[in-house]
C-alpha cells in the first residue's frame, strides 16, 4: 500500500564511544551505515582487516564444530530454522561468548583437531587397505620382497600381462642357454597380471632377465622388508589401531555435544563482531571525533537520535534526502498483502516517490491462483496443511512465515473456486457414490455452485478474459494514478485515459457482432446510445494516441507516424488478454487429471479389494497432482503479474533497506528495551 518514508541521519561523537555506539546501533538492527568518500586530509579510517578476518575465520571454525557435533553427537532429528525459527536468548547470554572465549575457542580447536586425525586415521586405512590389496597376488612368496640376492644367486620378482604355466615360465627363461642354473615359480595368475618369481645363479642373471622381458616382464613397484603374509598381519593390526583410533576420538568430540548450544552463541557473537569491525573500517575519523551517516524509517529517526544522545552525548543530524541519494526502500503493508511482498521483491522493489502495487498484485495473485488449482478438496488440504504450520511454529523465519500466509489464502481462494466450479478431489465425492452406494450415474451428487468448465469451457474463457482485462487495466490504472501523483495531467489523459478509451471502446463495439455471439453462443444487443457512444470512445482514444502519443516529436509527419505504430500496440494488448486463457487451461488440467484419477481408482468396483485399490490410487494420485498443479498455478500466477500486470506501468529499480544488524545465523538475541 505505501512506501515507508527514510529518514537519512548523520552522526558525530566522541571517538572513544565509537564501538558502543555501533554495539548499540548493531543491536537495533533499525539503521543502514553508509560512509561517503573522506575528502578532509585530517579524517581516515581504521584499518580493521585483521581483526574482521580473525572472527571471520573463528564463527566459520564453529560453523565447522557444529557440523561435526551433528555427525558424531547427533539430536534428535530437529525441523528447519526456517520453521522453528531461530533460538531466543538475552543479552546476557550473547555476551557470556565473550566471557568464555577462550573456553569455547580451545574446545573448538580440539574438535577439529580430533576431525583431523579421524581424516588422517582414515587415510592411513585407505592406504593399509590398498597395499594389502597389491600384495595378495604374492602370497605365495615365503622370503621377503626386498630381498634381491644371496651369496651366489640373485631373485627376480615381476608380473607378466599375460598368463602363463611353469613349464612356459622356465621355457621362456631359459631360452638360448645351456646348462642353466635357474628356478621358476608362478606365484598367481588373474586376468591382466601374473606374478612370477626366479631364483638364478649370478652368471646367468642378466640372460634371465632379457629373456623375461622379452615377454612382458616388469619388477614391482613395491618392495617391503617382510614377506607378503608378514606384511599383511602388520598391516591389518595397524589397520585394528586406526580404528580403535577413530571411536576413541568420536567419543571424545561427542562427548562435547552439550556444549552445542554454546557454539551456536559463540559462532554468531563473532560474526556478528566481524560485521562490527567491517562498518568499522570505513568510518571516517579525526583524532577525537567520528563519523557516520545512515538511513532509518522515519517513525525511529526521533527514538535513535534520542537514544544516541543521551546516553552517549552524540550529534545527530537530521539531513535533507538529494535526488543522487540510493534511498532505500521499505514496504509497508496490510497483514494480508505484506504476505505478497516476497513476490514483489523477486521482480523488483519500487522506489521511492513510485507506487507499491502490493495490495492490488496481492488481491489477483490469490485470486487467479485460485481459478488455476480450483478444486474444493485441494484448496482445503491446502489451507489446512498451512494452518497447522502457522499454528505449530508460531517463531518461523519471516519470509518463510509470509511464503506458508500467502498459500493459506491461496488454498482458501482454491476451495471457493473449486466449490464454485463443483470440483472436491476432481469429481471424488459422485465417484464415491456411484461406484460403492449405488447411486445412479445420472444424478449429479456434489452441484457447482456457478457452472462446470468442463462442460462449458467458452463460458469460462469469457470470463477469463474479462478478469484479465480488469487485471491490465487496473495496472494502467495505477500509471494513471502516477501520472497525476507526479501531476503530470498530460501524460495521463495521452498515455492513460486515451488507452482507456479506445480499449474499453473496442470491446463495447465487439461485444454486439456476431463474432462474440458465436464465441458467447448468445447475441448482445445493446442500445443505440450505448453503440453509438462505445465507437465514440474508440474513435477519440484512436486519435489521441496518434496525434500525442509520440507528443515528444516536433515533426508533426513522424509523430503521426509513430503514433500509427503506438496504435499497432492493441495487438500487444490482445496478446496479453490471451494469456489470461491460462487461467482456464490450468483449471481444466486440474479437474480433468483428478477425474481420471478418480476413473483409475474406481477400476476395482464395490468389493474390498476395490476399496483397498480405491484409496492406494487416491492418495497417490491426488498427492501427485496437487503437487505438479499447484507448482503450475504458482508458476503461472507469477507471470501474469510480471508479464502482463507489471508491464503496463511497473518498472522497479528500488533497492532493499539493509539495515546494521546482528549477524545471526543460529540464535536471535532479545535485546532489552531501548527506545
Amino acid at each position: 500500500m505505501a512506501i515507508v518514508r527514510m529518514q537519512k541521519l548523520g552522526i558525530a561523537a566522541n571517538k572513544k564511544h565509537r564501538k558502543a555506539i555501533l554495539e548499540t546501533l548493531q543491536g537495533l538492527g533499525a539503521m543502514e551505515i553508509f560512509t561517503d568518500q573522506i575528502d578532509e586530509e585530517d579524517l581516515r579510517v581504521m584499518d580493521t582487516m585483521s581483526q574482521r578476518t580473525q572472527f571471520q575465520k573463528e564463527a566459520e571454525a564453529f560453523d565447522k564444530v557444529l557440523k561435526l557435533l551433528d555427525r558424531y553427537a547427533p539430536k534428535a532429528k530437529t525441523k528447519s530454522l526456517n520453521l522453528t525459527g531461530r533460538e531466543i536468548i538475552t543479552s546476557e547470554q550473547f555476551r557470556d561468548a565473550e566471557t568464555h572465549r577462550e573456553e569455547y575457542i580451545n574446545d573448538a580447536k580440539a574438535i577439529l583437531k580430533g576431525d583431523k586425525q579421524i581424516s588422517e586415521c582414515e587415510g592411513y586405512i585407505v592406504k593399509d587397505q590398498n597395499t594389502i590389496a597389491s600384495l595378495e597376488p604374492w602370497m605365495k612368496l615365503d622370503i621377503p620382497m626386498n630381498l634381491t640376492e644371496t651369496k651366489k644367486t640373485e631373485i627376480l620378482l615381476g608380473t607378466l600381462p599375460d598368463p602363463i604355466t611353469e613349464e612356459m615360465l622356465y621355457a621362456a627363461a631359459t631360452r638360448d642357454m645351456e646348462s642353466p642354473a635357474v628356478m621358476t615359480q608362478v606365484l598367481s595368475s588373474e586376468s591382466g597380471q601374473t606374478c612370477i618369481a626366479a631364483l638364478v645363479h649370478k652368471k646367468d642373471a642378466a640372460k634371465v632377465e632379457e629373456n623375461l622381458r622379452l615377454i612382458g616382464f616388469a619388477k614391482p613397484a613395491m618392495l617391503v622388508s617382510r614377506t607378503p603374509a608378514e606384511e599383511k598381519s602388520r598391516l591389518e593390526r595397524d589397520m585394528a589401531e586406526q580404528k580403535k583410533i577413530i571411536e576413541d576420538t568420536k567419543e571424545t568430540i561427542a562427548s562435547y555435544g552439550d556444549r552445542r548450544e554454546y557454539y551456536k552463541i559463540s559462532a554468531d557473537y563473532f560474526r556478528t563482531r566481524a560485521e562490527k569491525y567491517r562498518i568499522l573500517g570505513t568510518i571516517p575519523q579525526s583524532e577525537h571525533v567520528f563519523f557516520l551517516e545512515g538511513w532509518v524509517t522515519c517513525d525511529m529517526s526521533d527514538r535513535i537520535s534520542r537514544l544516541l544522545t543521551e546516553q552517549f552525548g552524540a550529534y545527530v543530524e537530521k539531513e535533507e534526502t538529494k535526488e543522487t541519494d540510493d534511498e532505500p526502500t521499505v514496504l509497508h503493508n496490510n497483514s494480508f498483502s505484506s504476505n505478497a511482498e516476497g513476490i514483489l521483491a523477486s521482480y523488483g522493489l519500487p522506489r521511492h516517490g513510485k507506487v507499491d502495487p502490493t495490495f492490488l498484485m496481492s488481491i489477483f495473485y490469490v485470486f487467479f491462483f485460485g481459478m488455476m488449482l480450483s478444486d474444493g478438496g485441494y484448496g482445503i488440504v491446502m489451507a489446512v496443511g498451512c494452518a497447522i504450520l502457522i499454528k505449530k511454529f508460531p517463531r518461523m523465519e519471516e519470509g518463510m512465515s509470509k511464503m506458508i500466509h500467502l498459500f493459506f489464502w491461496c488454498g482458501i481462494s482454491t476451495a471457493f473456486w473449486g466449490f464454485m466450479y463443483g470440483g472436491f478431489f476432481g469429481d471424488a465425492i459422485d465417484t464415491i457414490a456411484h461406484t460403492f452406494f449405488g447411486v445412479p450415474e445420472d444424478q449429479k451428487v456434489l452441484k457447482a455452485l456457478w457452472f462446470e468448465p468442463v462442460n462449458e469451457p467458452m463460458r469460462l474463457l469469457l470470463w477469463c478474459l474479462l478478469f484479465g482485462n480488469i487485471h491490465l487495466l487496473t495496472g494502467l490504472g495505477i500509471k494513471g494514478y502516477q501520472c497525476l501523483k507526479d501531476k503530470d495531467t498530460e501524460a495521463f489523459i495521452c498515455d492513460v485515459l486515451s488507452w482507456y478509451l479506445f480499449v474499453v471502446g473496442l470491446i463495447l463495439v465487439i461485444i454486439p457482432t456476431d463474432l462474440f455471439a458465436g464465441i458467447a453462443g448468445a447475441k448482445v444487443i445493446f442500445p443505440g446510445w450505448l453503440v453509438v457512444l462505445s465507437r465514440a470512445m474508440a474513435i477519440v482514444g484512436a486519435v489521441i494516441i496518434l496525434l500525442f502519443g509520440e507528443r515528444g516529436k516536433k515533426n508533426w509527419a513522424l509523430r503521426i507516424a509513430m503514433g500509427a505504430y503506438d496504435l499497432y500496440g492493441i495487438t500487444s494488448w490482445l496478446s496479453d488478454a490471451l494469456s489470461y486463457s491460462r487461467l482456464l487451461a490450468l483449471g481444466l488440467a486440474t479437474g480433468v487429471i483428478a477425474s481420471v484419477i478418480n476413473l483409475i481408482a474406481s477400476m476395482g468396483g464395490r468389493s474390498v479389494v476395490g476399496v483397498i485399490m480405491f484409496i492406494i490410487v487416491f492418495i497417490l494420485g491426488h498427492t501427485l497432482n496437487i503437487a505438479i498443479n499447484a507448482l503450475g498455478a504458482y508458476v503461472h500466477t507469477n507471470r501474469l503479474q510480471y508479464v502482463e500486470f507489471f508491464g503496463k506501468f511497473y518498472d522497479g529499480g528500488g533497492r532493499a533497506f539493509v539495515p546494521f544488524k546482528q549477524a545471526n545465523r543460529y540464535i536471535q538475541v532479545k535485546e532489552e528495551e531501548r527506545l
